[in-house]
């Protein structure tokens, strides 16, 4: 348990610092465009590549994927269910609604936390796998479609080999599946590259915190409200359950689906709802009131579920 108190102090630390710097603009305005970049194209790619490439290919496809595919499923249902029957939204809003309910930050803080608290980066794999693989290209094509009237099969093909994380996490994936080894002239660099990934990505989400304006957009405020309980209360809920009851968890596996389960919404969900231009007050501001709240949702949890 003190580990994971160690931990998520570590996290509070390194984000309080970019948000103090973000805050005194030391940086320039540029700082977390630049930072957020080189974790998205550099840093985090390689960290996953050599991560998942040394993983058990076991690990990665273990009953915690199942498990947070459950989670993720019943959560954005539940925002669907609820927003469409009570304030008849759209299927561009929907869409954009039920993101923000359960696609989870898996690279930003599920990186860093499975580094710090979880002691194992592939723990976020399974998650990470799901978002990238299945959840964005599905969002995307539907976003697509309400967007334009028409599917742009050219955008929706081209989404992995334009992605700088699904390409690395396939790349590793392969590399665990055959059982092969890195060759150590290009297993060094790339670690000691990813490993400036963590550090990077809390400083950058510090940052963006202190850039962030909340709870302008009125009409927005109850689709909010929504996403941010269904996101830190609802998902872990389910797979709390679903890990319990259905696939019956051994503890640590517990808490670690559970505790992924927690993570904000993910800045995706942001940048999805800016470049179709639909409910970009929810994303906005469910990813930063998430990311805030997440930390103390987290530690209730680490009290209940922390294996001793």
């Amino acid at each position: 348990m003190s580990n994971v108190v160690l931990g998520f102090g570590i996290v509070a630390l390194v984000v309080a610092a970019g948000y103090v710097v973000g805050r005194l603009k030391i940086l320039g305005e540029s700082a977390l465009d630049v930072l957020s970049k080189a974790a998205f194209f550099v840093f985090s790619p390689a960290l996953l590549f050599i991560v998942l490439g040394d993983a058990d290919i076991g690990q990665l496809f273990s009953n915690l994927l199942p498990v947070s595919a459950l989670a993720v499923a019943g959560s954005l249902l539940v925002y669907v269910v609820i927003a469409r029957a009570l304030w008849k939204r759209n299927i561009s809003q929907l869409t954009v609604g039920a993101l923000a309910s359960s696609y989870v930050n898996a690279n930003n803080i599920g990186l860093p936390l499975a580094v710090y608290i979880l002691g194992d980066p592939a723990a976020a794999a399974p998650v990470l796998l799901l978002q990238l693989i299945v959840l964005t290209p599905i969002a995307l094509t539907i976003l697509d479609i309400t967007s334009s009237g028409k599917v742009s099969l050219r955008r929706i093909l081209s989404q992995p080999i334009r992605n700088p994380l699904i390409i690395a996490s396939a790349m590793g994936v392969v590399i665990s599946a055959l059982d092969l080894r890195i060759p150590d002239i290009v297993h060094e660099p790339l670690e000691l590259l990813g490993q400036a990934a963590v550090p990077t990505l809390l400083f950058a989400l510090g940052l963006s915190l202190a850039t962030q304006r909340l709870w302008d957009a009125k009409d927005q405020r109850p689709d909010i409200a929504l996403a941010t309980g269904i996101k830190l209360v609802v998902m872990p809920l389910i797979a709390w359950a679903a890990g319990a009851f259905v696939f019956e968890l051994e503890p640590a596996a517990l808490f670690t689906v559970v505790i992924l389960a927690a993570l904000p919404s993910a800045q995706n969900v942001f940048n999805y709802a800016q470049r179709y231009s639909v409910a970009i007050a929810l994303a906005r501001d469910s990813v930063v009131i998430t990311t805030v709240l997440s930390l103390p949702v987290m530690m209730v949890i680490a009290l209940l579920l922390a294996p001793v």
